[in-house]
C-alpha cells in the first residue's frame, strides 16, 4: 500500500464520527462511480484475518488520539 493510503487511513481510524461523515459525503460527491463496485463474500483469508482480531492479543493494543495523529505527521 502507499504511503499516501496509509496516511488516510490511519486518518480515518482517528477522526472523530462527525468528519468521517463529513468526509464519506466528499468521497460519494467526487467519485460517483463508488455505486459499480461489486460486493463479495469473504474467502477464506479474510475469514482467517477476521478470526485472528477476535483471539490475538496484538490486534487489541491501540494508541491515544494524539499519538496516532503524531507518527501520521498530521500534528
Amino acid at each position: 500500500m502507499s504511503n499516501i493510503k496509509e496516511r488516510i487511513l490511519g486518518a480515518v481510524t482517528v477522526m472523530s464520527e462527525k468528519d468521517a461523515n463529513a468526509l464519506w459525503k466528499i468521497i460519494i460527491d467526487n467519485f460517483p462511480s463508488w455505486d459499480d463496485i461489486d460486493e463479495v463474500e469473504p474467502d477464506d483469508v479474510d475469514i482467517a484475518m477476521l478470526r485472528e482480531t477476535e483471539v490475538n492479543p496484538d490486534c487489541k493494543i491501540f494508541v491515544s488520539n494524539e499519538e496516532a495523529m503524531k507518527e501520521l505527521g498530521l500534528q
